[in-house]
């Protein structure tokens, strides 16, 4: 037994920020390509650039800058703005993680892995 938690940033009733849209954002800062940021998680190239857009505009500020051509300074990055944005949610989203695991720990007490799971006791 454990807690979960999903937690959004909503700019308006139609535009949220999560868990999903954070990890589409690192991805494509990490591989420097949308494409290859969709491909990874199975989502469609249109669908990924509708969300940037959304957020973009909802945030007042872009998030992805894209540079024309191959190699190390093609591609698409965050923005300076984008990553910092991406730092705050991350760090808001794991203070939240560790007080809801802290409040779980005093209601149900300390967590123990499922019997299955359980390395068998030797005796001697």
């Amino acid at each position: 037994m454990q807690p979960k938690i999903k937690v959004w940033v909503v700019f308006s009733p139609r535009t949220k920020f999560g868990q999903g849209r954070a990890e589409l954002l690192e991805l494509i800062d990490r591989l420097g390509s949308i494409n290859k940021a969709v491909a990874q998680i199975g989502m469609s190239y249109r669908t990924a650039w509708g969300y940037i857009r959304e957020l973009e505009t909802a945030a007042g500020f872009h998030l992805v800058e894209r540079n024309p051509g191959r190699g190390v300074r093609g591609g698409t990055r965050l923005t300076p703005r984008g990553r910092r944005f991406l730092e705050r949610y991350r760090s808001f989203h794991h203070g939240l993680e560790r007080s809801v695991s802290q409040q779980f720990t005093k209601a149900f007490g300390r967590r123990r892995a499922p019997a299955t799971a359980r390395k068998p006791r030797l005796t001697a």
